[in-house]
């Protein structure tokens, strides 16, 4: 099956073109058109600004990569939800379109959904197309962790999924974000963190653990965001000293990376998947990847993170999620029935 997977739930604007057989996927196409210099100004993303520059981008992109009459394409897959809504309508309305005017069918796929999917992508290029690849087995759990995710999710099997755990306030890259903008740091503050705390020390400062102490599967980053507001508060004549700002740094992502970890562990003990997964825009940072494998070997357990590429948005885990949905037509939607929903779960 050749599917064409779209998205555009928040400032990436992507395409991708990937056949499957059985597990054995391709990625033929994959183009994702970011909107990030647009959005630094606003320090954050404008959900309007978003929608207009989707439509701007996403026709001359289709008429470069995708063949005008739908030949050789036989399913769409298009992100419906969770995200910006008028961001998503966009992606949306084109996928009906180009569904209907093709005649082929149409998948709704939760963003999320494709976050986990993203580990069955294929590691790197390959020269025959269905080469046999490790893929997770079930039970596989799985980490969501973004900017406005942050989460437990046990996968029985393709469709089937259970929430364990997820924050009760801030999602994790939203307080990577927030910490990025105290210190005066672009939008997206992920990679600047990482990149300051390289040079930094993670145990400069004690900042707290959020229900690190709890006997359950819930997070919460909103604690350790406001340790971090309260100590550069206290040491304002510190603010431009580099030194200072990587330790910051260096210790937030120390607190930040220990909870997630640990709170994995915990439910790695107790179901006992035969796979892990590490999934979502968080995961493209190396110290949480390194101490997930790392933590996730001691206990025997496979962990699968997807390639940097794949780990922030794109269209080919979308592909890839509406690909093993089209396996069943029950998930296949009529184009006049599906809507963009901003509030969709993955359970």
């Amino acid at each position: 099956m050749r599917i064409l997977g779209i998205e555009s739930s928040c400032d990436e604007t992507a395409l991708a073109l990937v056949v499957g057989k059985g597990d054995q996927l391709k990625v033929e196409n994959s183009t994702v058109l970011s909107q990030i210099q647009t959005h630094q100004q606003y320090g954050g993303v404008v959900p309007e600004v978003a929608a207009r520059e989707h439509l701007a981008a996403i026709f001359p992109m289709l008429e470069r990569e995708i063949p005008f009459d739908g030949k050789g394409i036989d399913a769409v897959a298009v992100t419906s939800g969770p995200g910006l809504a008028p961001a998503l309508r966009i992606g949306v309305e084109v996928a009906k379109t180009l569904a209907w005017s093709w005649g082929v069918p149409l998948v709704g796929v939760c963003h999320l959904e494709g976050h986990i999917y993203a580990s069955w992508l294929p590691r790197a290029k390959r020269l025959f197309l269905f080469l046999p690849q490790k893929t997770p087995i079930f039970p596989a759990l799985s980490l969501i962790v973004s900017g406005g995710h942050t989460e437990l999710v046990l996968m029985h099997d393709h469709g089937r999924f259970e929430r364990i755990g997820e924050t009760m306030d801030d999602a994790a890259g939203e307080a990577f974000d927030k910490v990025a903008k105290m210190l005066g740091l672009p939008y997206p503050g992920g990679p600047h963190i990482a990149r300051l705390a390289v040079g930094g020390d993670t145990k400069a400062f004690d900042f707290p653990r959020g229900l690190l102490d709890r006997d359950n599967f819930e997070f919460s980053f909103s604690g350790l965001k406001t340790s971090v507001l309260y100590t550069l508060r206290k040491n304002e004549d510190k603010l431009e000293n580099v030194e200072f700002r990587q330790n910051i740094a260096a210790s937030f992502q120390e607190a930040a990376v220990d909870v997630l970890t640990q709170k994995s562990m915990k439910a790695i003990e107790k179901y006992k998947p035969k796979s892990f997964i590490l999934a979502g825009g968080v995961a493209a940072n190396i110290e949480l990847r390194k101490r997930i494998k790392k933590e996730g070997t001691r206990r025997a357990t496979k962990v699968f993170v997807p390639p940097f590429t794949y780990s922030v948005d794109n269209a080919a885990m979308i592909a890839v999620a509406g690909y093993f949905r089209a396996q069943n037509d029950k998930n296949f939607v009529e184009p006049e029935d599906l809507a963009a929903d901003s509030n969709m779960d993955i359970v």
